[in-house]
Protein backbone atom coordinates (compact mmCIF):
# COMPACT_ATOMS: atom_id res chain seq x y z
CA UNK A 1 0.00 0.00 0.00
CA UNK A 2 1.27 3.48 -0.85
CA UNK A 3 2.60 5.55 2.06
CA UNK A 4 0.16 8.39 2.67
CA UNK A 5 2.87 11.05 3.09
CA UNK A 6 4.56 10.00 -0.13
CA UNK A 7 1.29 9.99 -2.03
CA UNK A 8 0.28 13.38 -0.63
CA UNK A 9 3.60 14.92 -1.61
CA UNK A 10 3.45 13.44 -5.08
CA UNK A 11 -0.11 14.45 -5.90
CA UNK A 12 0.71 17.98 -4.75
CA UNK A 13 3.14 18.32 -7.64
CA UNK A 14 2.08 15.99 -10.44
CA UNK A 15 0.35 18.18 -13.02
CA UNK A 16 0.17 20.95 -10.44
CA UNK A 17 -2.85 19.48 -8.66
CA UNK A 18 -3.34 19.18 -4.95
CA UNK A 19 -4.96 16.09 -3.45
CA UNK A 20 -8.61 16.57 -4.23
CA UNK A 21 -8.62 20.08 -5.72
CA UNK A 22 -6.86 22.35 -8.16
CA UNK A 23 -4.38 24.85 -6.79
CA UNK A 24 -5.04 28.51 -7.50
CA UNK A 25 -2.47 30.45 -9.48
CA UNK A 26 -1.46 32.55 -6.48
CA UNK A 27 -0.68 29.61 -4.21
CA UNK A 28 3.02 28.96 -3.53
CA UNK A 29 4.83 26.48 -5.72
CA UNK A 30 5.42 23.09 -4.10
CA UNK A 31 8.72 22.23 -2.51
CA UNK A 32 9.43 19.99 -5.49
CA UNK A 33 9.18 22.92 -7.90
CA UNK A 34 12.56 23.99 -9.25
CA UNK A 35 14.02 27.06 -10.85
CA UNK A 36 13.19 26.94 -14.54
CA UNK A 37 16.86 27.40 -15.44
CA UNK A 38 17.55 24.02 -13.77
CA UNK A 39 14.41 22.16 -14.82
CA UNK A 40 13.93 19.86 -17.75
CA UNK A 41 11.59 20.66 -20.67
CA UNK A 42 8.22 22.06 -19.68
CA UNK A 43 4.60 21.73 -20.76
CA UNK A 44 2.13 22.97 -22.13
CA UNK A 45 3.30 24.19 -25.52
CA UNK A 46 2.27 25.04 -29.06
CA UNK A 47 2.45 21.61 -30.67
CA UNK A 48 2.72 23.10 -34.17
CA UNK A 49 6.11 24.57 -33.26
CA UNK A 50 8.98 22.09 -33.19
CA UNK A 51 11.47 24.57 -31.75
CA UNK A 52 13.13 23.86 -28.42
CA UNK A 53 16.63 24.20 -27.01
CA UNK A 54 16.33 22.53 -23.61
CA UNK A 55 19.20 20.07 -23.34
CA UNK A 56 17.81 17.84 -20.57
CA UNK A 57 17.09 14.39 -21.99
CA UNK A 58 15.36 11.42 -20.40
CA UNK A 59 14.06 8.05 -21.44
CA UNK A 60 10.75 8.25 -23.27
CA UNK A 61 7.88 6.28 -21.77
CA UNK A 62 6.63 3.31 -23.81
CA UNK A 63 3.34 3.46 -25.68
CA UNK A 64 0.42 3.82 -23.29
CA UNK A 65 -0.77 0.27 -23.99
CA UNK A 66 2.38 -1.00 -22.21
CA UNK A 67 1.71 1.14 -19.10
CA UNK A 68 -0.96 1.27 -16.43
CA UNK A 69 -3.68 3.89 -16.67
CA UNK A 70 -3.50 5.63 -13.29
CA UNK A 71 -5.61 8.77 -13.63
CA UNK A 72 -8.03 10.65 -15.87
CA UNK A 73 -8.75 14.33 -15.33
CA UNK A 74 -9.55 17.35 -17.46
CA UNK A 75 -8.77 21.06 -17.68
CA UNK A 76 -10.96 24.06 -18.46
CA UNK A 77 -9.84 25.23 -21.94
CA UNK A 78 -7.00 23.63 -23.86
CA UNK A 79 -3.66 23.85 -22.06
CA UNK A 80 -1.82 23.17 -25.29
CA UNK A 81 -2.18 25.12 -28.52
CA UNK A 82 -2.50 24.01 -32.14
CA UNK A 83 -4.01 25.46 -35.30
CA UNK A 84 -7.30 23.79 -34.40
CA UNK A 85 -7.42 25.19 -30.86
CA UNK A 86 -5.76 28.58 -30.82
CA UNK A 87 -8.46 31.07 -29.78
CA UNK A 88 -7.21 32.75 -26.56
CA UNK A 89 -9.60 32.16 -23.68
CA UNK A 90 -8.01 34.55 -21.18
CA UNK A 91 -4.78 35.50 -19.49
CA UNK A 92 -2.49 33.85 -16.95
CA UNK A 93 -3.72 30.86 -14.98
CA UNK A 94 -7.28 31.43 -16.23
CA UNK A 95 -6.15 31.38 -19.86
CA UNK A 96 -5.85 28.49 -22.25
CA UNK A 97 -7.33 28.10 -25.72
CA UNK A 98 -10.66 27.35 -27.33
CA UNK A 99 -11.39 25.16 -30.34
CA UNK A 100 -12.17 26.90 -33.63
CA UNK A 101 -15.28 24.74 -33.94
CA UNK A 102 -16.63 26.28 -30.73
CA UNK A 103 -17.47 29.40 -32.75
CA UNK A 104 -19.39 27.46 -35.40
CA UNK A 105 -21.93 25.51 -33.34
CA UNK A 106 -25.65 25.36 -33.99
CA UNK A 107 -28.28 26.75 -31.66
CA UNK A 108 -29.25 23.18 -30.79
CA UNK A 109 -25.68 22.23 -29.90
CA UNK A 110 -25.51 25.29 -27.63
CA UNK A 111 -28.77 24.58 -25.82
CA UNK A 112 -28.16 24.56 -22.08
CA UNK A 113 -28.75 21.11 -20.53
CA UNK A 114 -30.72 20.63 -17.35
CA UNK A 115 -28.76 20.97 -14.13
CA UNK A 116 -25.14 21.77 -13.43
CA UNK A 117 -22.37 20.19 -15.48
CA UNK A 118 -19.11 19.56 -13.62
CA UNK A 119 -19.47 22.72 -11.53
CA UNK A 120 -20.12 25.26 -14.23
CA UNK A 121 -19.35 23.89 -17.70
CA UNK A 122 -21.67 24.77 -20.57
CA UNK A 123 -22.08 23.89 -24.24
CA UNK A 124 -19.45 25.61 -26.37
CA UNK A 125 -16.76 25.29 -23.70
CA UNK A 126 -13.42 23.69 -24.51
CA UNK A 127 -11.79 21.10 -22.25
CA UNK A 128 -8.52 19.17 -22.48
CA UNK A 129 -8.66 15.61 -21.16
CA UNK A 130 -5.53 13.86 -19.85
CA UNK A 131 -5.20 10.09 -19.61
CA UNK A 132 -2.17 9.61 -17.34
CA UNK A 133 -0.20 6.35 -17.51
CA UNK A 134 2.57 5.03 -15.29
CA UNK A 135 5.20 2.31 -15.44
CA UNK A 136 4.48 1.56 -11.77
CA UNK A 137 2.39 -1.44 -10.77
CA UNK A 138 -0.57 0.73 -9.78
CA UNK A 139 -4.27 0.89 -10.51
CA UNK A 140 -6.50 3.84 -11.47
CA UNK A 141 -7.34 6.00 -8.51
CA UNK A 142 -8.06 9.32 -6.89
CA UNK A 143 -5.62 12.15 -7.66
CA UNK A 144 -2.35 11.76 -9.46
CA UNK A 145 -0.76 10.23 -6.39
CA UNK A 146 -2.25 7.03 -7.82
CA UNK A 147 0.54 7.09 -10.44
CA UNK A 148 3.35 6.41 -7.95
CA UNK A 149 4.16 4.00 -5.14
CA UNK A 150 6.81 3.64 -2.45
CA UNK A 151 8.38 0.86 -4.50
CA UNK A 152 8.26 2.95 -7.68
CA UNK A 153 9.11 6.57 -6.89
CA UNK A 154 10.56 7.46 -10.30
CA UNK A 155 8.06 6.08 -12.80
CA UNK A 156 8.04 6.56 -16.54
CA UNK A 157 4.99 8.77 -17.06
CA UNK A 158 2.99 9.26 -20.24
CA UNK A 159 0.03 11.56 -20.80
CA UNK A 160 -2.33 11.07 -23.73
CA UNK A 161 -4.22 14.32 -24.37
CA UNK A 162 -7.32 15.22 -26.39
CA UNK A 163 -9.09 18.57 -26.68
CA UNK A 164 -12.89 18.63 -26.93
CA UNK A 165 -15.65 21.13 -27.61
CA UNK A 166 -18.68 20.41 -25.43
CA UNK A 167 -22.01 20.22 -27.25
CA UNK A 168 -25.59 19.34 -26.37
CA UNK A 169 -25.87 16.54 -28.91
CA UNK A 170 -26.44 12.85 -28.11
CA UNK A 171 -24.78 11.91 -31.42
CA UNK A 172 -21.46 13.45 -30.35
CA UNK A 173 -18.76 11.39 -28.64
CA UNK A 174 -19.72 9.75 -25.35
CA UNK A 175 -17.22 10.31 -22.54
CA UNK A 176 -18.24 7.06 -20.90
CA UNK A 177 -16.68 5.26 -23.88
CA UNK A 178 -13.29 6.78 -22.97
CA UNK A 179 -13.14 6.14 -19.25
CA UNK A 180 -12.05 3.23 -17.08
CA UNK A 181 -14.19 0.18 -16.34
CA UNK A 182 -11.87 -1.83 -14.09
CA UNK A 183 -10.48 -3.53 -17.16
CA UNK A 184 -7.05 -4.84 -18.06
CA UNK A 185 -5.56 -5.47 -21.47
CA UNK A 186 -2.52 -7.78 -21.51
CA UNK A 187 -2.15 -7.23 -17.79
CA UNK A 188 -2.27 -3.42 -17.91
CA UNK A 189 -5.04 -1.11 -16.70
CA UNK A 190 -6.45 0.66 -19.75
CA UNK A 191 -9.21 3.10 -20.64
CA UNK A 192 -12.02 1.74 -22.79
CA UNK A 193 -10.90 3.96 -25.66
CA UNK A 194 -8.75 7.00 -26.38
CA UNK A 195 -9.64 9.03 -29.52
CA UNK A 196 -7.77 7.86 -32.59
CA UNK A 197 -9.38 9.97 -35.34
CA UNK A 198 -8.16 13.46 -34.43
CA UNK A 199 -4.77 13.36 -36.11
CA UNK A 200 -1.45 11.72 -35.36
CA UNK A 201 -0.54 12.63 -31.76
CA UNK A 202 2.41 15.00 -31.42
CA UNK A 203 4.89 13.37 -29.06
CA UNK A 204 7.47 15.28 -27.05
CA UNK A 205 9.36 15.38 -23.78
CA UNK A 206 7.85 17.67 -21.18
CA UNK A 207 6.76 18.04 -17.59
CA UNK A 208 3.68 17.94 -15.46
CA UNK A 209 1.44 20.99 -15.73
CA UNK A 210 -0.94 23.12 -13.71
CA UNK A 211 -1.45 26.75 -12.69
CA UNK A 212 1.06 26.72 -9.83
CA UNK A 213 3.96 26.59 -12.29
CA UNK A 214 5.27 29.54 -14.31
CA UNK A 215 8.47 30.72 -15.98
CA UNK A 216 10.17 31.23 -12.62
CA UNK A 217 9.23 28.03 -10.78
CA UNK A 218 8.87 24.98 -13.01
CA UNK A 219 7.87 21.35 -12.67
CA UNK A 220 10.79 18.99 -12.14
CA UNK A 221 8.83 15.93 -13.26
CA UNK A 222 9.65 14.31 -16.60
CA UNK A 223 6.73 13.23 -18.75
CA UNK A 224 6.30 11.88 -22.27
CA UNK A 225 3.38 13.63 -23.93
CA UNK A 226 1.18 12.62 -26.87
CA UNK A 227 -1.19 15.45 -27.82
CA UNK A 228 -3.75 15.07 -30.58
CA UNK A 229 -3.80 18.06 -32.94
CA UNK A 230 -7.52 18.32 -33.76
CA UNK A 231 -10.58 18.99 -31.62
CA UNK A 232 -13.58 16.70 -31.38
CA UNK A 233 -17.14 17.25 -30.23
CA UNK A 234 -18.08 15.67 -26.90
CA UNK A 235 -21.62 15.20 -25.62
CA UNK A 236 -21.68 17.46 -22.54
CA UNK A 237 -24.31 15.31 -20.82
CA UNK A 238 -21.95 12.31 -20.76
CA UNK A 239 -19.16 14.33 -19.15
CA UNK A 240 -21.66 15.68 -16.64
CA UNK A 241 -22.80 12.18 -15.78
CA UNK A 242 -19.17 11.11 -15.24
CA UNK A 243 -18.66 14.00 -12.82
CA UNK A 244 -21.78 13.11 -10.85
CA UNK A 245 -21.68 9.34 -10.62
CA UNK A 246 -18.67 8.80 -8.37
CA UNK A 247 -15.96 7.89 -10.88
CA UNK A 248 -12.95 6.07 -9.42
CA UNK A 249 -10.83 9.22 -9.88
CA UNK A 250 -13.17 11.38 -7.74
CA UNK A 251 -13.12 14.03 -10.48
CA UNK A 252 -16.07 16.40 -10.49
CA UNK A 253 -14.77 19.64 -12.04
CA UNK A 254 -12.35 21.05 -14.59
CA UNK A 255 -8.87 22.00 -13.34
CA UNK A 256 -6.93 25.16 -14.17
CA UNK A 257 -4.24 25.54 -16.81
CA UNK A 258 -0.65 26.65 -16.85
CA UNK A 259 0.08 29.58 -19.17
CA UNK A 260 1.59 28.39 -22.45
CA UNK A 261 5.35 27.87 -22.28
CA UNK A 262 6.97 29.72 -25.20
CA UNK A 263 10.62 30.23 -24.25
CA UNK A 264 12.65 27.73 -26.35
CA UNK A 265 15.03 27.28 -23.40
CA UNK A 266 12.19 25.60 -21.51
CA UNK A 267 11.05 23.37 -24.40
CA UNK A 268 12.39 20.17 -25.92
CA UNK A 269 12.68 19.97 -29.70
CA UNK A 270 9.91 17.97 -31.38
CA UNK A 271 11.32 15.46 -33.84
Amino acid sequence: MRNRNTASRMCAVILGLACGHALASDEPAPADGVACSAAGPQTPRDIDSKAGTNTVRFKAAPEYQKLNLCNIHFHAQAEHKSADYSIPAGEGASGGYQCAMSKQLTATELTAPDGDICKGLKPGDTVEVHWVHSSCDVKPGKTLGACVADTCKNPLLRVEAQVFTLVNDPSALDFNDMTQADRKVKGKHQAKKIPASTGVPVQFAGSTTGPIFNDQVCSGFKVTWAVRPRCAKLNIATLGAWCKTGNVFAEDHAHGVRKLVTDPAYLAPIK
